[in-house]
């Protein structure tokens, strides 16, 4: 599987503010390039804590896009992923609608009247690891299921947790002319963070998008 990490920060490296509320921090041409790479993935993934906080619905807004992964025998939405250990993902969560498969990656510990209503909901449940998910045996168990190429689009605790497991393929990160601060707000890898071992990273290109720049990296 080809893991693609997609992300914006500000200057001084935050994916929001300290309230954790959605922020813009990318334009119209940016918008237009995540597109693309949804529409290039079997699948988008987040971490649940971008599901509480954003709602997202990781749908492809452009019907061009829409159009052209049916003309290739794609279904019209790529599936969507959520990385949620203990199966807190709201059922009445935009990324549970039938525009697409939702798969929800769950740990052993995910109570059973979550794991329940989730799939009552339309999750299609993968079980793995004991207290956290098992994010390789995850990603296992969804190229099993023809997940082949796979676009995560955060929050900083999921790419923090991609990285430690070696998992990332590709990371492209605009970066917004703007500055966040804050202790507390997210960054681009959050979780407890490298003290060695740094995973490094080499720089593929360098472009300016909007009022920003995009950097791409091979991992």
């Amino acid at each position: 599987m080809h893991v693609h990490v997609n992300a914006a920060a500000s200057l001084d490296g935050k994916l929001s503010s300290r309230r954790r509320e959605q922020v813009k921090i990318s334009g119209d041409d940016d918008f237009d390039r995540v597109d693309e790479i949804r529409a290039a993935a079997d699948a988008v993934a987040v971490g649940v804590g971008t599901v509480l906080a954003d709602d997202p619905h990781l749908a492809l807004d452009d019907p061009d896009l829409v159009a052209a992964r049916e003309d290739r025998g794609d279904p019209p939405h790529p599936a969507r992923v959520v990385a949620d250990s203990r199966a807190r993902t709201p059922t009445d969560a935009r990324i549970l609608d039938d525009a697409a498969t939702a798969y929800v990656l769950v740990s052993e510990a995910a109570p059973d009247a979550r794991r329940e209503a989730l799939e009552s909901a339309g999750a299609e449940l993968v079980v793995a690891g004991a207290e956290r998910v098992s994010l390789p045996d995850a990603f296992d168990a969804l190229e099993s299921r023809g997940v082949e190429r796979l676009m995560v689009e955060g929050g900083g605790e999921l790419i923090f947790s991609l990285f430690e497991a070696g998992l990332v393929d590709e990371l492209t990160l605009y970066v917004g002319s703007m500055v966040i601060g804050g202790r507390d707000a997210p960054t681009l890898a959050d979780g407890e963070g490298f003290v060695a071992d740094f995973p490094r990273l080499s720089l593929r290109g360098v472009e300016r998008v909007d009022d920003g720049v995009l950097l791409t990296y091979d991992c």
